[in-house]
């Protein structure tokens, strides 16, 4: 799941030297909320809306409509942008991208290439873009989240129930997060089991680990345990 698979490949920049105008432009065609920001080519800030709130906030209360927005066509990106951005190497995993995103609260950032050329961005759409892929939510199929002893072959005691009812599994994540040491929650989702067998198949599975819930989104319904 590197980077380069998942960004944002057609790069909307801006000319150090362009107005404030101009980003705002830029942003609002473009439905984004960050730009590189370029000199002669190389990657030198980023622009975000927020920036250019932020630069105008101030003195919008005391301009009227004309005043300000001859004050943004003056004002040059240079003057609001974000110096010395962070920058995500294209080929960084996903993982470590949303890391670096959400340890500096921000909402996206450049993609560079091993030559430090600017290829894309990364945001936190894209991420949820890999989060609805991993998951396979897209399917509509079920999911069943457990509690399993961390030992091996659990999940594939697990896995091999649900095959046994004809289930395809679609996606298998796991994680340590606020599970019991010696345990871990296990999210599996799948699809084309018959749902009059559905009964069935949690009474063999609680016999192996602790159900935490089921979601049938075709049916739409939920259950916590």
């Amino acid at each position: 799941m590197l980077v380069k698979n998942w960004m944002s490949k057609n790069v909307i920049a801006i000319d150090i030297n362009d107005s404030m105008s101009d980003a705002i432009k830029l942003l609002k065609e473009n439905d984004i909320k960050m730009m590189p920001v370029l000199k002669k080519g190389k990657l030198v800030g980023v622009v975000t809306d927020r920036d250019l709130k932020r630069a105008s906030a101030s003195d919008a209360t005391t301009l009227d409509v004309h005043e300000l927005l001859f004050l943004v066509s003056k004002i040059k990106v240079r003057d609001v942008m974000t110096k010395d951005p962070i920058m995500i190497p294209d080929d960084f995993t996903v993982e470590e991208t949303a890391e670096i995103l959400l340890k500096n609260k921000i909402s996206g950032a450049p993609v560079i290439d091993s030559e430090g050329k600017v290829v894309g961005t990364i945001t936190q759409t894209d991420l949820f873009r890999v989060l609805i892929a991993l998951t396979g939510v897209g399917t509509k199929g079920m999911q069943f989240a457990f509690l399993l002893e961390d030992t091996p072959g659990s999940i594939k005691t697990i896995a091999d129930i649900i095959r046994e009812y004809g289930g395809r599994i679609v996606s298998i994540l796991t994680s340590y997060e606020n599970a019991t040491e010696g345990y871990r929650k296990v999210y599996i989702r799948m699809y084309d089991i018959e749902r009059t067998e559905i009964e069935k198949l949690k009474g063999e599975l609680r016999e192996k680990a602790t159900l935490l819930y089921m979601v049938d989104h075709q049916k739409n319904k939920r259950e916590i345990y």
